[in-house]
C-alpha cells in the first residue's frame, strides 16, 4: 500500500530531523526496541532536513498610533440628550396608544353594525 510507505518515509524523515537537531540516535517510540522495517522490499532513502543558517528579520512594524478618545460630555449635554430621548419615547407610546384606541373603536363599530343588521334565521327543516 502506497500510503503505508509514505507514512513510514515521513516517520523516518522526522526521526532524521530529530537526530540532526538533538544528536540523539535512539528510537523515540521505545528506546530499547529496534526500529520497525518497512513492509515492502523497497528502501527509502532518508536525508536530513537542511536548516537555514541565516534568518531574515521580520519587516519593521510601524509604531502604534495614539487612540483617539471622544471628548467627555458635559453634565448639561447628557441631561438634555436623556430628556430628548424620554420625550421621543413618550410620543412613540402615545401614538401606539392612540392607534390601538382607533382600532378598537373601529372594530366595535363594525361589530355593533353586524349585530343590528342580523336577518332572522331561516326555519330549520328537521
Amino acid at each position: 500500500m502506497k500510503w503505508i510507505r509514505e507514512r513510514d518515509a515521513l516517520i523516518a524523515q522526522t526521526l532524521a530531523f530529530v537526530q540532526s537537531v538533538t544528536g540523539w540516535t535512539g528510537d523515540p517510540r521505545a528506546p530499547d526496541a529496534p526500529a520497525p522495517m518497512p513492509d515492502s522490499a523497497e528502501t527509502t532513502s532518508v536525508r536530513p532536513i537542511e536548516i537555514a543558517s541565516e534568518v531574515e528579520a521580520p519587516p519593521a512594524i510601524p509604531p502604534p498610533q495614539p487612540f483617539q478618545v471622544a471628548s467627555p460630555r458635559t453634565g448639561g449635554d447628557l441631561r438634555s440628550e436623556m430628556q430628548d430621548r424620554i420625550a421621543n419615547f413618550r410620543r412613540h407610546q402615545e401614538r401606539f396608544e392612540r392607534e390601538r384606541e382607533e382600532y378598537c373603536t373601529a372594530t366595535l363599530t363594525k361589530l355593533r353594525a353586524a349585530i343590528r343588521d342580523v336577518s332572522p334565521r331561516p326555519p330549520s327543516g328537521k
